[in-house]
């Protein structure tokens, strides 16, 4: 709830201590230097594995059929039998079914798949499918050509490894697993260490036991969907046992499995919270049985969270010895902080007796997590990212922007909350003081009046005789005075008013987690960027000019012909373009329009537009064309033969 912890000094002030918003402002602004530097100082780090090559490359054309298949990534990965499939142009296996060969050497991750001998012209697809060390599927294709290209009639499935419907059924579970743990571990620990009477409040039992059972059916779903959603892709194949004994072996499915034995020894824990806790009236026995309870408690919410770490994004990677206890670290303070939110947010609303003291006792909890969860997020930050280009140029980079822009939100909301909370402590001090006085004066007319026995009020024969009429009247007695509690403590604009606050960051809160679960299962940036490095490393590169042939056709009449380019000298800063535009005769042919484009998409760079001049018929130019950097350049060419035919064909080239 309250990300700063409220300060209460004796004139029990109810407005915003300065000091503690200058502590903040001084943490903010260290916390922005200390991201920089670890930004600035990034090497490289891989976790979602990401194809960094291949032999044959993607779109070449080689003169004789290749003897094998080389696909390189860039990390370990794990490959099933059918994982490399080649296909001709009619669609049919063009290796020879064997398993993949693992030909890592040193830390190249490579591995390849024989071809049948003979291979006839043509355009050939390389479908690969792949498990990278993070737990996570990742697929591909590309296309070669032998001799020449052709058409194809080979057609690829529109999603990636881990789409469709039983990739969206598994990121459900995970929500629903991550959304448990937090209402599981928060609930407990606000109940321990916040509000002890609160374990025996119906409303906080079944939040608590509701995040046991959200967590425990969320992990058995992802147990069973794992082997299709790694796989195949077929809902059906969720009971397939085979596939669930091998999925068993395999180090997630072995987290999913300790995640439920972990399940079952929580249960117990659960039972007795619940059960012996409440019913300990000795100050001392309940205050023993409440530290092992603390204590058997942060063991089994420790490891539950080491499921996550051990099988996700940092098992693997820079750091893995580090990365793991901080994602610990990191899940640990958002259960705290998030599940006691919901916890608190239940006990306003559905329990009269919550008090001040509890909701203080919150605040400094929840003070505390934000700074673990600042510290932890940083780290994280960096060791995903990497760079600020991949922070604003990579999809996890930018969802990672949206998090950190939900959580600045929550903690400015958590503020407010502070702020009635601050005014709730002073009020109830302000009650138990009239109270207190109240009582005194009572007792101070006791002793002065003495009321005779006869005008003291008397309970009526009829009820005192009938023993079951007399119990339902202290029932409803008991009834209208929690109720009358209840109207009185509603009532109260100081509690109204953090009940609406904490409803706002309960809101927020549910928007996080869902960012936080399709981050889970997104490529990190610093393996987003490696992969377009690599990828730009693989393409030949250019010594001198470059010459380029692209053939086009604009459908109309006269509209196909042949554009021959020259670019030099193929390097960063200025470059001269000749192009010439030939018909089918290999004559100049006269075009109405010719522009070009320059984009390289692995920095975002483009297009960058260039209109040549006609020099002559057939011929144009282009001078002092700025090409910023090096890298794999896509040049796109838009070809208009009269006032309605145009057309745009684009090829990549090494430039720099």
């Amino acid at each position: 709830m309250t990300a700063t912890a409220p300060h209460f000094g004796p004139s029990h002030s109810t407005h915003a201590p300065r000091r503690p918003l200058a502590a903040a402002a001084l943490l903010a602004a260290l916390v922005g230097m200390v991201f920089s530097l670890l930004l600035g100082g990034a090497g490289s780090a891989s976790a979602h594995a990401a194809l960094t090559g291949s032999d044959p490359q993607d779109g070449a054309v080689v003169d004789t059929a290749p003897q094998d298949i080389q696909l390189t990534f860039s990390e370990g990965v794990a490959l099933a039998d059918d994982s490399i499939r080649v296909l001709d142009p009619s669609g049919k296996r063009a290796d020879t079914g064997a398993a993949p060969r693992n030909l890592q050497c040193g830390s190249a991750v490579k591995f390849s798949v024989p071809l049948h001998s003979g291979l006839p012209d043509g355009t050939y697809t390389v479908a690969w499918q792949a498990l990278s060390a993070d737990s996570h599927p990742v697929s591909g294709a590309f296309t070669f050509s032998i001799g020449a290209p052709s058409k194809t009639t080979v057609t690829l499935p529109a999603e990636q490894a881990g789409g469709g419907l039983v990739g969206t059924l598994y990121s459900i579970a995970r929500y629903a697993a991550y959304a448990g743990f937090i209402l599981l571990v928060g609930g407990s620990a606000f109940v321990l260490a916040c509000w002890q009477p609160g374990a025996g409040a119906r409303p906080l039992q079944r939040l608590i036991v509701g995040g046991w059972m959200t967590l425990t059916a969320s992990t058995l779903a992802m147990l069973f969907l794992r082997n299709p959603y790694t796989g195949s892709g077929k809902l059906a194949d969720a009971f397939d046992l085979n596939g669930l004994k091998a999925v068993l072996d395999t180090k997630p499915g072995a987290a999913l499995v300790s995640r439920l034995l972990l399940l079952g020894v929580s249960a117990l824990f659960i039972a007795v919270l619940f059960g012996a806790y409440t019913k300990r009236e000795d100050k001392r026995e309940k205050k023993e049985l409440t530290f092992g309870l603390a204590i058997g408690g942060t063991v089994i919410a420790v490891g539950i969270a080491g499921t996550w770490a051990l099988a996700e994004h940092a098992s693997t990677g820079i750091q893995p010895g580090i990365a793991m206890p901080v994602d610990v670290l990191h899940l640990l303070a958002v259960a705290a902080w998030l599940g006691g939110l919901a916890a608190l947010l239940v006990a306003l609303y559905r329990t009269p007796d919550i008090g001040a003291a509890a909701v203080q006792r919150f605040s400094r909890i929840a003070f505390g997590s934000v700074l673990v969860l600042t510290a932890t997020g940083i780290y994280q930050s960096w060791r995903q990212v990497g760079t600020w280009s991949a922070l604003t140029g990579t999809k996890y980079g930018q969802l990672l922007l949206v998090k950190v822009g939900l959580v600045a939100v929550l903690v400015g909301i958590a503020w407010i909350s502070r702020r009635w909370t601050a005014r709730l402590v002073t009020s109830a001090a302000d009650t138990e003081g009239e109270e207190a006085g109240a009582e005194t004066e009572e007792a101070e007319a006791r002793v002065e009046v003495e009321v005779p026995e006869s005008r003291a009020p008397s309970t009526p024969a009829s009820v005192a005789e009938d023993p079951a009429r007399a119990a339902q009247l202290a029932r409803q007695r008991a009834a209208m005075a929690a109720a009358e509690k209840k109207r009185i403590r509603d009532a109260d604009p100081n509690r109204y008013g953090l009940r609406r606050s904490v409803l706002a960051e309960v809101g927020v809160a549910v928007a996080l987690l869902a960012v936080t679960t399709v981050l889970t299962s997104t490529e990190p940036g610093r393996t987003e960027e490696a992969a377009r490095a690599s990828t730009a490393a693989a393409a030949p590169a250019a010594e001198g000019p470059v010459n380029l042939t692209l053939p086009f056709d604009t459908g109309g009449k006269n509209g196909k012909g042949t554009v021959r380019m020259d670019i030099a000298p193929a390097r960063t800063g200025a470059n001269e373009l000749h192009i010439w535009i030939d018909n089918p005769d290999g004559k100049a042919m006269d075009i109405p329009e010719l522009k070009l484009a320059f984009t390289l998409e692995s920095k975002d760079i483009g297009p960058l537009p260039v209109v040549p001049d006609r020099l002559a018929e057939g011929h144009w130019a282009a001078s002092n064309v700025q090409i910023p950097m090096a890298g794999n350049w896509k040049v796109a060419v838009t070809v208009r033969t009269s006032d309605i035919d145009q057309t745009t064909i684009d090829k990549n080239v090494k430039i720099g």
